[in-house]
């Protein structure tokens, strides 16, 4: 459902060591939660991890994308 939406990678490297699926579940937990960011619980990986990414989508839109889309029968209020 949600992989049109995120973005490819853009060039190789090392292999990642958490899937992108804990690193999201942790984005969840943490806005789901409103914990500050360095008690994220380490089975979503390095909290540092966890908030870049959500920092990255942030800027580049990725995160608006997937909420607005993932729920379409929702409206924003003004």
């Amino acid at each position: 459902m949600l992989e049109p939406l995120l973005p490819n990678g853009i060039k190789p490297g090392r292999p990642p060591v958490h899937t992108k699926r804990q690193l999201i579940n942790g984005i969840r937990f943490r806005t789901r939660t409103g914990i500050p960011w360095r008690d994220l619980p380490e089975r979503y990986g390095p909290w540092e991890t966890v908030y870049g990414l959500f920092r990255r989508w942030q800027r580049d839109g990725t995160g608006t994308a997937s909420s607005s889309s993932s729920r379409p029968g929702l409206t924003r209020r003004a």
